[in-house]
């Protein structure tokens, strides 16, 4: 399933209904780790109502950026939105198509890309030139079964992008004006993978569905299939290949309409998967990243029993353990996290409603 950027109607409650899937595992020795932090609500720009921040990536301390949409009515696009913070303040900035943007990611070098869709289905590619966001071609674009989900960034110049071709291929890359569409991994599925990640040691992972797979950069290896009940991912953490982490929700069997998800944290030893206990149980996690080593560091939340402050996990070396965001007068819904490379810092960037309504606006914590 794919991820719900906005949930709606959300009433009863909804038990995470986890368990081990197996047991036994010998995870490597945890490092030293960060420590609690205070969360702070950062103003963002106005924005025609029924908006969300998607995601959000920096640069350095003093340039990042963020995307989504506003102005969606229901299930009808808005238009795209996109910020940029220049170290003292966030600032709308291009484009201007009706549509959204649902990922974006940054190179140190002050390079972004971002990736999006307009109303008629057409797949777009930004690249920032340093003032503004410039369209970009790539093969496929505008044909018939070629989407675009999301973006990372390595060294050198160089992108990758998930998504799918006409021909099953869900890996574009990028490099000095050059796209190509990398061969197909050995997995029959039709959705496209809505989630990327670049590990440390250079490996590219897809994920979304049942797909979990990674490029090595000669070859795909695919994982067993994370399963869950209507579930959906939001964020995969390779600590190492026989250390992955996902982040996501499951809405289970049935149950009364309007029913909120269950938090789904997982953690995979590339040969299987197996259920983590999460501080809170009703909600979404939406997203997780690593410190400056790759492991594992914080994840975003939106707990339902308490909608006024985001509710961020940090890892303890351990065990996650909560960290809280700011009392808030609206709900905080937070739909991704960045960290802020050359700092101890990060981003998380999301809504004030749980719907698309007048109410929802962008929310911005760091």
């Amino acid at each position: 399933m794919r991820r719900r950027r906005f949930i709606s109607g959300l009433g009863a409650v909804a038990g995470a209904g986890l368990g081990s899937a197996r047991g036994g595992t010998a995870w490597a020795a945890p490092g030293p780790v960060g420590e609690a932090r205070e969360w702070q609500a950062v103003t963002a720009p106005e924005a025609t109502p029924a908006a969300q921040l998607r995601r959000v990536a920096a640069s350095g301390p003093g340039l990042a950026w963020a995307v989504g949409e506003e102005g969606r009515n229901g299930g009808v696009r808005g238009m795209a939105l996109a910020l940029v913070w220049d170290g003292a303040a966030w600032q709308r900035t291009s484009p201007d198509f009706s549509g959204y943007l649902g990922s974006v990611a940054a190179a140190s070098d002050g390079s972004a890309w971002a990736v999006g869709s307009d109303t008629s289905g057409t797949a777009r590619l930004l690249a920032w030139d340093g003032l503004t966001w410039r369209e970009t071609d790539y093969p496929g674009r505008g044909a018939t079964g070629t989407t675009l989900a999301a973006v990372t960034t390595g060294p050198r110049g160089h992108v990758w992008v998930s998504g799918r071709n006409s021909d099953g291929s869900v890996l574009l890359h990028g490099h000095r004006g050059k796209w190509t569409w990398l061969e197909a991994p050995p997995a029959t599925t039709t959705t496209p993978p809505y989630g990327i990640h670049r590990a440390l040691c250079g490996d590219i992972w897809v994920y979304g569905g049942e797909l979990v797979a990674r490029w090595d950069g000669e070859a795909w290896t695919v994982l067993p299939s994370p399963g869950g009940i209507r579930a959906g991912f939001t964020g995969l953490l390779p600590v190492a290949r026989d250390d992955i982490w996902l982040t996501g929700y499951d809405y289970g069997i049935g149950g009364p309409p309007g029913k909120p998800p269950g938090v789904l944290l997982l953690r995979g030893d590339g040969g299987a998967w197996e259920y983590v206990k999460a501080p809170f149980g009703v909600g979404m996690l939406s997203g997780i990243v690593a410190d400056a080593q790759g492991r594992p560091d914080r994840i975003a939340g939106w707990d339902f029993w308490d909608q006024t402050r985001a509710h961020y996990l940090r890892w303890d070396g351990t065990a996650w353990v909560s960290e809280r965001g700011p009392v808030a007068a609206t709900p905080v819904f937070m739909n991704a996290l960045a960290k802020v490379p050359g700092s101890d810092g990060y981003w998380a960037v999301g809504t004030t409603s749980t719907s698309a309504s007048s109410t929802a606006l962008p929310h911005i914590e760091r």
